[in-house]
């Protein structure tokens, strides 16, 4: 990979997926496996809305991946951070008007206010013109 940003922004699939062990598209794989080495300059931040979704999933049985999980996750490796739901990203979010729900909103709106690339599969995120998606 080539010119590769330094900082992204992880929606609750990907980390799920990369903690899961799932297959991820070859760019993505790269991009954990580079931001997981400890002499990393790769920052990944995990919207602390994304903690809050993957708690509810783990809670109601529909993911594997615990709270504990990606505790462990950001204790194992500096390159991965929380991105606190500040009044800026609550801002921000809502000049995304090309994301109806909340919690899309909000975990697009830290990479809108981050401004680096957005992590996600979710299609509709994926159609923003307020936000770089990767995916592939």
């Amino acid at each position: 990979m080539t010119d590769i940003p330094r900082e992204y922004v992880a929606d609750t699939m990907a980390v799920v997926i990369w903690l899961e062990q799932r297959k991820l598209p070859l760019t993505i794989t790269e991009i954990f496996e580079m931001s997981n080495h400890i002499d990393s300059n790769i920052s990944i931040w995990i919207p602390a809305i994304v903690l809050a979704e993957i708690g509810y999933l783990f809670e109601k049985g529909r993911i594997e991946t615990s709270l504990k999980d990606v505790q462990s996750l950001i204790e194992s490796c500096n390159s991965f951070k929380i991105a606190e739901l500040t009044n800026e990203i609550i801002l921000k979010s809502f000049e995304i008007k090309d994301t109806p729900e909340l919690h899309d909103r909000l975990i697009a709106g830290t990479a809108y206010t981050f401004n680096c690339p957005f992590l996600t599969n979710d299609p509709k995120i994926e159609k923003s013109s307020f936000v770089k998606t990767m995916w592939k």
